[in-house]
């Protein structure tokens, strides 16, 4: 019995092996925090571009020869170039008199990039403004 407990004990007791166990679980965790990292920059370099498209639709829609449906269309031709056309579906431009002139607002709702580029529909949302440019 002494010896069967022996053996047991010393068969358990042991380390052996358990570096390539340690090695796997430890390498699980730097992949999973680098691919975290990586899709964290991929959500804000989408969120750059959206945000870049609703500047530039909102300039081209302000200036006195286009509508805002100029700058809607922009925008979305932007947006369908740099990140892909399912993110340019929900665009919508307005004026507003905020700050006390005149001015041109260019919503944008996107994906949200969570895996990849797939993601949350409409959990991205920018908004850009500019001057209404006048011939006065």
């Amino acid at each position: 019995m002494r010896g069967i407990r022996s053996r047991l004990a010393g068969a358990l007791g042991g380390e052996g092996g358990s570096s390539p166990v340690e090695f796997v679980l430890v390498g699980m965790m730097l992949t999973l925090l680098t691919l975290g990292v990586l899709q964290f920059g991929l959500s804000i370099y989408v969120r750059n571009l959206v945000h870049d498209a609703a500047v530039e639709g909102a300039f081209h829609a302000a200036l006195a020869d286009t509508s805002l449906e100029d700058g809607a269309r922009r925008t979305r031709e932007i947006v369908a170039r740099t990140v892909g056309p399912e993110y340019a579906t929900d665009v919508e431009v307005h004026e507003t008199g905020r700050l006390g002139h005149p001015s041109v607002v260019v919503s944008v709702r996107a994906t949200l990039p969570l895996v990849g580029l797939l993601g949350a529909p409409r959990l991205l949302e920018v908004n850009a403004s500019a001057p209404v440019e006048s011939l006065d």
